[in-house]
């Protein structure tokens, strides 16, 4: 297990059964990283890889 399955199982058990829509997530992220901008990249990384998921070109 990571580390950060940790982190994601806590998400999933407090908040797992609430409906979100990504413009509140998106919202969240800009405030975490407005806290937290070291974290800036990886949240980036993270926002930008759930925005391609059904790319076709990046099963490549």
């Amino acid at each position: 297990m990571y580390f950060t399955d940790r982190g994601i199982e806590e998400l999933e058990s407090r908040r797992g059964e609430e409906e979100v829509t990504f413009e509140w997530l998106s919202e969240r992220l800009r405030e975490f990283v407005d806290l937290n901008p070291e974290f800036e990249i990886p949240v980036e990384r993270l926002a930008t890889w759930l925005a391609r998921l059904d790319d076709e070109d990046d099963d490549e």
